[in-house]
């Protein structure tokens, strides 16, 4: 499940949805995204109480997060504490709207990527 909570402006950003994840969302951007008749389940933002969004990036509910934040405290306050609950659960995040399409676009691609050690590329391109 992916989980989105981004600014007014942004809210029609779609990424994951194009890419199949389920979405959780917060409630503005939940409406949103309902409009368009995509199913979102609305979770609570950790100043709105629980559970909330870094409740179930600890449950392991949440793989991936695309947050943009105003800059008033409390929305700083909550940014941080759902950065630190994705980080000390290995759960990838974005803060910005350019890091959330560059994800987007590169999830797009996943089945055409390959890995590779140094050591292989090194011997491939010489």
């Amino acid at each position: 499940m992916a989980l989105l909570s981004l600014l007014d402006v942004y809210v029609s950003f779609g990424g994951p949805v194009n890419l199949g994840f389920q979405v959780a969302a917060t409630k503005g951007t939940a409406a949103a995204i309902a409009e368009s008749g995509i199913a979102v389940k609305v979770v609570n933002k950790v100043k709105d109480g629980r559970p909330h969004i870094a409740d179930m990036v600890k449950a392991g509910e949440i793989q991936l997060v695309f947050t943009t934040v105003d800059e008033t405290r409390t929305a700083i306050a909550d940014s941080r504490y759902i950065r630190t609950a994705a980080l000390a659960n290995r759960v990838t995040y974005y803060t910005t709207m350019a890091g959330c399409e560059a994800a987007t676009e590169a999830l797009k691609h996943e089945e055409d990527l390959t890995v590779m050690s140094v050591q292989e590329l090194h011997r491939q391109l010489h």
